[in-house]
């Protein structure tokens, strides 16, 4: 089992940066890949990054492409996204996942991911 918790979520202008954090807990962080979804209300789950096992290969959604970058630090148990250029269709609850299973190296489905965190608010005003 892995605990995950995410944080550095806040308020931010539109066009200003926030970097998320998420540290895990329990089984070896390094064995699992890692990502990002969000949430705003009445809408569904929406996939944001992925990174695999060794931070080697990464992979965005077109909406955040360009702007967001997740990384890992295995030796830490932790892993960022670092948000740029924000706008406010990216308020959401932002949480980080782990995937214990699947082919690939990277999971961007959230059937893939087995452990969640329990999010944090990112709210961007225009």
């Amino acid at each position: 089992q892995v605990q995950l918790k995410e944080s550095g979520g806040g308020l931010v202008q539109a066009g200003g940066s926030l970097r998320l954090s998420c540290a895990a807990s329990g089984r070896t962080f390094s064995n699992y890949r890692m990502g990002w979804f969000r949430q705003a209300p009445g809408k569904e789950r929406e996939f944001v990054a992925a990174i695999s096992i060794s931070g080697g290969r990464t992979n965005y959604s077109d909406s955040v492409k360009g702007r967001f970058t997740i990384s890992r630090d295995n030796a830490k148990n932790t892993m960022n996204l670092q948000m740029n250029r924000l706008k406010p269709e990216d308020t959401a609850v932002y949480s980080c996942a782990a995937s214990g299973y699947g082919l690939g190296a990277v999971a961007v489905s959230d059937h893939e991911y087995n452990y969640w965190g329990q999010g944090t608010q990112v709210t961007i005003s225009s």
